[in-house]
């Protein structure tokens, strides 16, 4: 698509939304430098509603002489953010917005922004950090979890409950451990959801800004660390994990848990063709374009008319407006190549750099997949799994679930990897090497009850004004 059709239609989205809201290198990065001196921006006035991301260019996209000045990891701006919950209801907890610098996937230098959360009060250790990486799943940057978890921003049925409601009650839930919290963008500043190799240092980068962030009150690189994602979250975490050794080895990540893993694209697509996954697998199409010129370069040579309709149109939504845009749709028609599109060099290149499995992290994982996955095929995973079992040093625990679909597992398995995680931070080492579970349900786990029991009750005290994990 070309970059003057890109920007009319993302500017008209921002003019649209900004109206309804009025309304309602693969090389080692360098260590950031400590940032205890970073100037942290006063609060919003009472009563004020934030800007979306398109409208708050000063502080998401600073200008690129002082991002390319800067260090990955190394944070430009900071400012206090009020949290809640469905963007109403207050959530009882310490947090900031921090602008850093990270790379794209070419290792060049870009703006990005997570959100660093803690229990209110000085810890009595120093606290472990979990990076959560939300599935976003969209492509515009009022869908961010930086923009759509916070007090006042446009209602979650704009933004999408995932990040706002669901996804967020799971941040409470490692909140309600104690433990700190990075959320980063990692979609980045070009919206680019499924581009697995920038969300990924993204991630890593968002994890040095958290650590070097004075009033986290955590032990810089002495910081244990755990990664944590589910669906379009497990791509960034996949991929944090797997550039962790060349890209961020100062950080001491002890654990990775991640679910319903996209660990090879073009599966997706062969499985999403003429599908009800075919309208979020579609954007995932247009996102990973936004990170790969010659893929961009591609569609627009190849697609037909109706499809360079169709993917405009999905340009800057949501994930549940996007995924409701183009279900049961042959993706591949779109595009007229000479036999299978995902066979054409340019596209099986793209698709080769944000395959996971080639690498084995040098961390332990718990890894889970619904079996059934109507959207995320597990064949994949299964090879990923295998491809990582196939070097020495794995460390990892499969679970295959037989009794749940991709929606369902998020919620059924999260508990049990809160406390596999838990143990990670407690220094309990994993069994070494690798080994695969099947199970009936997740949910037929019952020391995950007490856990998901606890959380649950955390969160609901904290509807009326107890401090979350305090």
């Amino acid at each position: 698509m070309s970059s003057a059709r890109s920007w009319t239609l993302r500017t008209a989205i921002s003019v649209m939304t900004a109206a309804a809201a009025f309304a309602a290198m693969a090389t080692p990065a360098a260590a950031a430098p400590d940032s205890p001196d970073v100037e942290i921006q006063p609060p919003l006035a009472p009563f004020t509603w934030p800007k979306i991301p398109e409208f708050d260019t000063d502080f998401y996209l600073p200008p690129a002489d002082v991002v390319a000045a800067t260090a990955p990891g190394q944070i430009i701006a900071a400012r206090p953010v009020e949290l809640a919950t469905l963007n109403v209801i207050p959530t009882q907890v310490d947090a900031w917005q921090l602008s850093f610098r990270s790379n794209n996937g070419r290792d060049e230098p870009i703006a990005a922004v997570t959100t660093v959360i803690k229990p209110r009060g000085v810890p009595a250790a120093s606290r472990p950090l979990i990076s959560i990486q939300l599935a976003e799943d969209s492509l515009a940057a009022y869908c961010a979890p930086s923009y759509a978890m916070r007090a006042g921003a446009i209602p979650w049925p704009v933004t999408g409950a995932v990040t706002s409601g669901a996804q967020f009650l799971e941040v409470q839930a490692a909140l309600a451990q104690g433990w700190a919290v990075s959320v980063p963008d990692h979609q980045g500043p070009n919206n680019s959801f499924a581009a697995g190799p920038v969300a990924g240092r993204i991630t890593l980068d968002g994890i040095r800004a958290a650590e070097n962030f004075a009033p986290m009150q955590l032990a810089g690189e002495a910081t244990k660390v755990g990664m944590s994602g589910y669906s379009g979250g497990a791509i960034a975490t996949g991929h944090a994990a797997e550039l962790a050794q060349r890209y961020a080895p100062e950080l001491d990540i002890v654990g990775v848990t991640e679910g319903g893993t996209p660990a090879e694209l073009g599966a997706l697509v062969d499985n999403a063709n003429n599908t009800l996954g075919s309208g979020i697998v579609a954007a995932g199409i247009i996102g990973a374009s936004r990170e790969d010129p010659e893929l961009a370069d591609f569609i627009d040579e190849h697609i037909d008319p109706l499809g360079r309709a169709l993917f405009a149109a999905k340009d800057n939504l949501c994930v549940g407006y996007s995924s409701a845009l183009l279900p049961f749709v042959n993706l591949k028609g779109f595009l007229h190549t000479e036999g299978d599109p995902i066979q054409q060099p340019v596209v099986k290149k793209a698709l080769s750099a944000m395959r996971l499995g080639d690498t084995t992290p040098n961390m332990p994982l718990y890894v889970y997949h619904s079996n059934p996955d109507w959207l995320v095929p597990v064949g994949p995973v299964n090879a990923m799994v295998d491809s990582y079992c196939s070097r020495p040093g794995a460390d990892v625990t499969y679970t295959r679930d037989h009794f749940s679909e991709h929606i369902t597992l998020e919620l059924i398995a999260f508990p049990s990897a809160v406390l596999w995680m838990r143990d990670r931070f407690a220094g309990i080492p994993v069994e070494p090497g690798c080994r695969t579970n099947d199970v009936g349900s997740m949910a037929l786990d019952t020391s995950a009850h007490p856990l998901f029991v606890d959380a649950v009750g955390e969160i609901i005290a904290g509807l009326f004004g107890k401090p979350i994990g305090a």
